[in-house]
């Protein structure tokens, strides 16, 4: 079974946002998701997904500045 689960940072204070999402992601299987709902541009978070096979889809925020959903790449 799938998960989607949704996590708003927007009122934490660095590093916790990222502390939070690498947390959720720990145990991610094939088909998870993740959507963060940020009020800035994480550039450190993406090269951490990218290093460590997450993909990642950036979207402007209905409520916040970006909705970032984040899955688990299947292995090449």
């Amino acid at each position: 079974m799938t998960r989607a689960i949704t996590l708003d940072v927007r009122r934490m204070s660095p590093p916790e946002p990222l502390e939070k999402v690498m947390e959720a992601i720990g145990d991610f299987a094939p088909g998870d998701t993740l959507k963060v709902v940020i009020d800035c541009e994480p550039i450190p978070l993406y090269r951490i997904l990218e290093r460590n096979g997450y993909g990642y889809r950036v979207e402007p925020g209905a409520e916040s500045v970006r909705e970032i959903t984040i899955w688990r790449k299947d292995p090449a």
